[in-house]
């Protein structure tokens, strides 16, 4: 049973959760990752991530039985040498799987299209990969699965683009920021829904295989009581209703594209049955996506969740409950539990995640009768030891 307490975690230090995770992941500066590569290194190993053709025919690999993915940013896939340590580590270890931004939270596409809707999207992006196609290709030459992210409703550049799209102030009708000054669009709002679902065609069109859509929610923290909505109506429907909404919509968009698509959820999502006030139910999700990844990363569990004091420094218990619930969870739905993966934690947050505290994690997921996990690092330095030889 789970403890009755947990289900009743205030929106206040869930929130206050969020902020800490989004200022340690996205306010560090691209430029940082050039720490991820020794320039003597990459000099050896830069021209192996360079496709030998520009006219590679479009192919898809079939999903790996144990999926084993890092993250990479716009940022690193857009840069031949930064991204060479990356595909490095995926060519020497277990690691079969890559996931590539190519709209993350600021809005921007990472790579070119033969959509007009995203021409301006990628002309000003501040990270560009203009060989995004080629790439994908290297990657399945070298049996690198490759996934697609989305951010969904954070959105800024798609804000300024279709103002009536965002969440709104209530007292002037102005568009609503929250407590780091960013936009976000309507849950409800169908265009946005559109457009995420031309992005992923597109995106399939050059041979990724798996479709990620992330922040598919509502906001969380900001003044909450100043927020107003145009095409939401909690007279009407719950938050949760809405955002199953957009599952089943973007399911009916996406489901002829003939790849896997799969939604990130916040981790409490597997625990808690509420929706964590963004909407988030795990079983809203499960009949409408191939895979549901929930993100576990024990850093992000307030003191004294599931009774651990610190739940950064038990990150094999924390990961373990969580996958064990998700997983019971799948089963009672009628939904298979193959379906569940973890994001799980390479950043020091809340403790030194060495490659114990790494495999820990692994092993957690391995033991919840999982065989798929995802890594995360917001700033693509991963722990090498941490990855079984290939």
């Amino acid at each position: 049973m789970i403890n009755k307490n947990f289900q009743k975690i205030s929106v206040f230090v869930f929130a206050g959760a969020v902020v800490l995770f989004f200022l340690f992941a996205f306010v560090i500066p691209p430029a940082f990752a050039n720490l991820a590569v020794d320039e003597n290194e990459s000099e050896n190993i830069v021209d192996s991530t360079i496709p030998d053709t520009t006219t590679s025919p479009i192919t898809h690999l079939k999903t790996p039985k144990a999926v084993k993915s890092i993250y990479m940013t716009q940022c690193i896939a857009g840069n031949k040498r930064l991204r060479a340590r990356l595909v490095k580590l995926a060519q020497d270890t277990e690691i079969n799987a890559i996931v590539i931004n190519i709209k993350d939270e600021t809005g921007k596409v990472d790579h070119k299209t033969d959509n007009p809707l995203f021409a301006k999207a990628y002309a000003t992006a501040r990270c560009r990969a203009s060989d995004m196609k080629d790439f994908v290709a290297f990657l399945h030459r070298n049996d690198i699965y490759a996934i697609a992210r989305i951010a969904v409703f954070q959105d800024p550049d798609l804000v300024k683009k279709h103002p009536e799209w965002a969440v709104k102030r209530a007292s002037d009708g102005a568009v609503w920021r929250d407590r780091k000054g960013i936009t976000w669009l309507e849950v409800k709002a169908t265009p946005v829904w559109d457009y995420v679902a031309a992005l992923a065609e597109e995106a399939e069109k050059i041979g990724f295989d798996e479709i990620n859509f992330d922040y598919v929610r509502f906001p969380s923290d900001g003044n909450m009581s100043d927020i107003a909505y145009t095409y939401f109506d909690s007279s009407e429907e719950t938050k949760a209703d809405a955002v199953k909404d957009f599952f089943r919509g973007i399911h009916e968009r996406t489901k002829d594209l003939g790849i896997p698509i799969s939604v990130d959820l916040f981790g409490m999502a597997s625990t808690n049955y509420d929706d964590l006030g963004i909407g988030q139910i795990l079983e809203n999700a499960l009949p409408y996506f191939d895979f549901v990844t929930l993100m576990v990363y024990p850093s992000h569990y307030p003191p004294g969740y599931h009774g651990y004091k610190q739940p950064a420094i038990v990150p094999y218990k924390i990961v373990k409950y969580n996958m064990d619930m998700a997983v019971s969870r799948a089963i009672a739905a009628d939904s298979d539990p193959a379906k569940i993966r973890p994001w799980i934690q390479d950043f020091n947050l809340g403790a030194i995640y060495d490659a114990l505290m790494i495999r820990a994690q692994i092993q957690a997921t391995y033991d919840a009768g999982l065989n798929s996990w995802m890594s995360w690092d917001p700033r693509n330095i991963y722990t090498t030891g941490a990855y079984l030889p290939d």
